[in-house]
């Protein structure tokens, strides 16, 4: 396949290259899209064909559960997950922003979600209209990409499409909080990882400072 490279405006995206490429995600394609922290690669969470062929492209290994990508408080609410109160003020202050947080669901399993800040990745989750899952644009074991030409030297000719709009604000992951773990545990560390520990540490949190990538308002 050749993938196609459609350039977006970072802070106004077209709505018309959104519609395009959130009807590529509902028709089983695979999307490469920007987030306030590195280049994610999107699939319908509903399609098992595109989340195998996600694992594939990306040589990820099947264990590695992937993480639903949200736009909304509705979405959290109703992806099933259990929404502790821990869960409910991190969000509250992190949302929208690098925060990946892991919950359980009634049924004994977890499922981890973000809402990411940038504009781009925000209108697209809204037009798709399904669960989208994103995991960094990359094969695994390779850097992260905080631009598309670095999704491309990985990912060229194997996904749908590309939306470019230019490198990616922070350039670090999002830190990964287990929330369905007694404490809570960080799984990854990344961007607001200080931030979050103080707040587990403390039970509050501190005034984000000027220029963070906290709750944006």
């Amino acid at each position: 396949m050749r993938t196609r490279h459609l350039t977006v405006d970072p802070e106004r995206p077209d709505p018309s290259v959104i519609h395009e490429a959130a009807s590529v995600l509902r028709r089983g394609g695979l999307v490469a899209f920007p987030t306030e922290t590195v280049y994610g690669l999107g699939a319908n969470l509903e399609d098992p064909q595109a989340i195998q062929e996600l694992y594939q492209i990306k040589e990820r290994p099947f264990e590695k559960q992937v993480t639903l990508h949200i736009a909304d408080r509705q979405a959290l609410e109703s992806s099933g997950v259990l929404v502790s109160p821990i869960a409910r003020k991190l969000t509250d202050h992190f949302w929208p922003g690098p925060l990946t947080i892991v919950l359980a669901r009634s049924d004994g399993s977890t499922l981890g979600l973000r809402m990411p800040s940038h504009p781009v990745a925000l209108a697209l989750l809204r037009e798709a209209k399904v669960p989208v899952v994103a995991p960094s644009a990359n094969r695994h074991g390779n850097p992260p990409p905080q631009t598309a030409q670095e999704v491309l030297r990985d990912l060229a000719d194997r996904i749908d499409l590309l939306l470019d709009a230019g490198p990616t604000p922070v350039g670090i992951e999002s830190t990964v909080l287990d929330v369905a773990a007694d404490p809570p545990k960080i799984l990854r560390r990344g961007a607001l990882a200080g931030e979050i520990e103080n707040f587990l540490k403390r039970g509050r949190v501190d005034p984000a400072p000027s220029g963070s990538t906290g709750r944006a308002p």
